[in-house]
């Protein structure tokens, strides 16, 4: 088995020479991506904070199931990835790239979630176009942004920061990372805090 430096490493140097799966797809989909320019890097003020039970909730998912947070409780670790929205070139970006690292989910007994602001029919047809993602795209709709505001993480546009919680098994926040909303978040950061929590 490999180990996450290991793994961060490979995807490292994947994703500086190759390009992720959403932008190898089709000349259609890359002709959908819509770029809204540089943006604020952080528009919103965190609501909780590492050491707090992180707020429970229950989304509907791309996949037709109701996920619920608390469900995890026990079982697994939790890292919530909060991005804008569906069709911009960070996020299509981004969710693609956890696909070259799905094992260090699973060595380090770990669950992804996916969460937008955009509503079911809009995620199910940018996944489709992204490929096959191995976690669950949660949509956090309506109430509009119900989920991210909870968290903090709500901009005053409507839409979500780029944004990571790292929650236990014991469903306590164990770090975030409020990032530019204008880049992706660093993967060696997402392994180094899966790892520290696996370790607990």
């Amino acid at each position: 088995m490999k180990t996450a430096k290991g793994i961060i490493m490979a995807a490292s140097i994947l994703t500086i020479f190759l390009i992720v799966p959403a932008f190898g797809g089709s000349a259609a989909f890359k002709d959908n991506i819509y770029d809204p320019g540089k943006l604020k890097p952080i528009d919103s003020k965190l609501k909780v904070k590492v050491g707090d039970l992180a707020p429970d909730f229950t989304l509907p998912s791309v996949g037709g199931q109701e996920i619920r947070l608390s469900q995890y409780r026990g079982k697994s670790n939790v890292m919530i990835s909060f991005v804008p929205a569906a069709w911009t070139p960070v996020c299509s970006d981004q969710w693609p790239g956890y696909n070259i690292v799905k094992e260090m989910f699973d060595e380090n007994d770990a669950v992804l979630l996916g969460i937008t602001v955009d509503n079911i029919p809009t995620l199910y047809a940018w996944t489709q176009q992204m490929g096959d993602l191995w976690f669950a795209v949660l949509s956090d709709f309506w109430p509009h942004g119900e989920v991210a505001d909870k968290y903090g993480v709500l901009r005053s546009d409507g839409v979500s920061e780029r944004a990571l919680f790292f929650i236990d098994k014991e469903g306590i926040i164990r770090d975030i990372r409020l990032n530019d909303i204008n880049k992706r978040p660093d993967l060696a950061y997402c392994a180094a805090n899966l790892e520290k929590m696996h370790k607990k």
